[in-house]
């Protein structure tokens, strides 16, 4: 059987368009900050031509030979790296917001070892539940006794990120993977409550443990202080006062979509990207490309999007190996999660979490990090008729 060489060719049409976009978002960026007008151009032009290479190298692998010595290499190389990083020199680590979230490599570049470590975890999950885990019906004891380890791992997992990493949006990316892809592997409904429950309580402590987050969640009821003033009591003061003056970046991101309309004011003819979303190019990507394409070209990459996320749950339905078969589904999880993430938060639906959308926000940790989980389920399409 061949591999899936649609979902090849869509991931690498994506790669392109995030190439196109990030020169354009970027020009202003790049200029003002003294780094170059290509300087963000060239880094993610590399990451891509990189990740195409490694997805294109991966799929040409014999998965029952190389597929779990690359997941289990990819688990514990940056499990390892994400602890032992805090520990690192001062000059070959990255600074963002107080916390250590990159690695200097050579010739300039750095690398954010989270990126990798989602990979490594959702085939830890694949392995361990196709091996342990059942749809065999057992008590809410028994099985909450044997997810007793995952709880354990993702306590690691939460502290590593979560707290010497301060990054919130991934921790809660990587639970909701955890309980869907257990919900696939045969866990119970009740215990998919327990799971909830346990997700929410931890999230609520992460939250009120952080003044970063704080701040985010009030900016974020400053921006739909007037959706909530409709329906709540006039003497609940939803948002300081304090922030009445303040320009969110979730305002900007609505003025970029609503001065694109439709079809857009052209690629290259955006004004938000000129200092009023500085982030536009990372976390705002979809902002800026609705400004620049309109709605219609933004429903088209969205189609695009959920083209390779439906192959990718296609070869997932269809492989009779469970490791494999979760291994794509939690890739897929993903990916579909960080999009929903990423739009709601744009637009206002939910806090800003931080999280990019795969093969589209500029960063080559995640491009080259996705390429190289779409190369791993291309690498096991070849096992299933698609």
């Amino acid at each position: 059987m061949q591999v899936d060489k649609t979902l090849f060719y869509l991931t690498v049409v994506l790669i392109t368009t995030s190439i196109i976009f990030v020169f354009s978002m970027s020009l202003y960026i790049g200029y003002h900050k003294g780094y170059g007008e290509y300087h963000f151009l060239f880094k993610q032009l590399i990451a891509g031509f990189i990740g195409i290479f490694i997805m294109w190298f991966l799929s040409t692998l014999n998965p029952d030979k190389f597929f779990q010595p690359i997941g289990i290499t990819i688990f514990t190389v940056f499990i390892l790296l994400m602890g032992l990083m805090h520990f690192f020199p001062a000059d070959y680590v990255v600074l963002s917001h107080g916390a250590m979230r990159w690695i200097r490599v050579p010739l300039g570049g750095n690398i954010a070892p989270v990126e990798f470590f989602k990979i490594g975890f959702v085939f830890f999950l694949a392995w361990s539940f196709s091996r342990k885990i059942d749809i065999s019906k057992k008590t809410l004891k028994e099985e909450v006794t044997r997810f007793l380890p995952y709880f354990a791992l993702f306590g690691l997992v939460t502290y590593l990120i979560a707290i010497m990493q301060n990054d919130f949006g991934q921790v809660l990316l990587l639970s909701f993977v955890l309980l869907f892809m257990a919900i696939m592997a045969g866990i119970s409904s009740r215990f998919f409550l327990v799971g909830i429950m346990f997700v929410s309580i931890l999230s609520s402590y992460l939250i009120f443990k952080s003044e970063t987050r704080l701040r985010r969640i009030q900016e974020w009821f400053y921006t739909v202080q007037d959706l909530f003033s409709s329906i709540l009591p006039k003497s609940w003061d939803i948002a300081n006062s304090s922030m009445v003056n303040i320009k969110t970046q979730v305002a900007s991101s609505h003025d970029a979509i609503i001065n694109g309309g439709f079809w857009g004011t052209g690629i290259g003819n955006g004004v938000i990207k000129l200092g009023f979303l500085p982030e536009i190019h990372t976390d705002f990507i979809l902002s800026g490309i609705a400004e620049e394409i309109g709605i219609f070209g933004l429903i088209i990459i969205i189609l695009i999007y959920f083209t390779i996320i439906y192959r990718i749950l296609k070869i997932s339905n269809r492989n009779r190996s469970k490791m494999y078969s979760q291994f794509a589904f939690g890739i897929a999880l993903l990916l579909i999660i960080s999009v929903f993430i990423n739009a709601f938060g744009i637009t206002g639906i939910i806090p800003i979490k931080g999280i990019a959308v795969p093969l589209l926000s500029y960063g080559g940790s995640s491009m080259v990090a996705t390429c190289v989980a779409i190369g791993m389920v291309l690498m096991i399409s070849k096992r299933v008729k698609i």
